[in-house]
């Protein structure tokens, strides 16, 4: 097994957390890279447990790149936010060209290509930077977190009057179980672009909203509202899923929340 470590980009977000740990017991050395540094709270740098976390900021001047990527063979690229996936993936797969990785794995969002919005927009970019990169590559797309899926929710459920986009629907999948479909693609060969990982229950918004809800015992009146223009068109048609061909989670949304709130 090669001793050459993974450097993985958003080691210390949702599915970072999942993906750091994975790779240790796989008994691969990880690099973490991440804005904040991790578990490095004053320095640059700070390894602990075959774990090195580098602060470097692929928004900003990405000072300690080129340094985080010398001898790494493999990156995960899991650091994403609401704006400038785009350009942070540029960066990023630039470095990874002159530092001569051999395997860029990319996490992508189910719709990427298909729904007219920003956050979408950014990911098909960024999906294109990589798969223009001269890096060997792998792409993952998934459908929303189920973490992501609860914060909606709970916003929603605080309204007096909780609003339900008509014809919207998810297909949430649970972060650990993307995590390790990340992990697999990871210690293998470059695929490219392979078959999308959704949930094993497609729901509508307001099925999601009433769970969370009939979950902690409480009732709202939902309310009716119709998402306009493209995007609403875009979501009523399932551009946002993927409900012939992906790669199923066996964890339910029920399942999750039954986990989540216990504790």
């Amino acid at each position: 097994m090669t001793n050459t470590p993974v450097l993985v980009t958003g080691g210390t977000g949702t599915l970072g957390r999942h993906v750091v740990p994975l790779l240790r017991a796989a008994g691969r050395d990880v690099r973490v890279l991440s804005r904040h540094g991790g578990a490095a709270a004053d320095g640059a740098s700070e390894a602990a447990d075959g774990v090195t976390y580098v602060r470097c900021d692929l928004l900003g001047d990405a000072t300690g790149l080129a340094d985080a990527l010398e001898g790494v063979d493999t990156v995960l690229h899991l650091a994403g936010g609401p704006k400038g996936d785009d350009a942070a993936t540029r960066t990023l797969v630039a470095a990874a060209r002159r530092a001569g990785v051999r395997h860029l794995v990319y996490i992508s969002v189910i719709g990427a290509d298909r729904i007219p919005l920003g956050y979408f927009r950014a990911k098909h970019v960024a999906e294109e930077a990589v798969a223009d990169s001269g890096v060997p590559y792998t792409i993952l797309r998934a459908a929303q977190f189920h973490d992501l899926a609860l914060t909606v929710v709970e916003k929603m459920a605080k309204l007096p009057l909780v609003p339900v986009p008509g014809g919207v629907r998810w297909q949430p999948v649970d972060a650990r179980e993307v995590a390790a479909r990340l992990v697999e693609l990871a210690l293998n060969e470059p695929a490219g672009l392979v078959p999308d990982l959704a949930g094993p229950e497609v729901y509508a918004m307001g099925e999601l909203t009433r769970g969370y809800l009939r979950a902690l015992g409480r009732t709202r009146p939902h309310l009716p509202v119709r998402v306009p223009g493209k995007v609403g068109r875009a979501y009523r048609s399932g551009a946002n899923l993927t409900l012939a061909g992906a790669e199923q989670g066996h964890r339910t949304w029920e399942d999750f929340l039954a986990e989540r709130l216990a504790s």
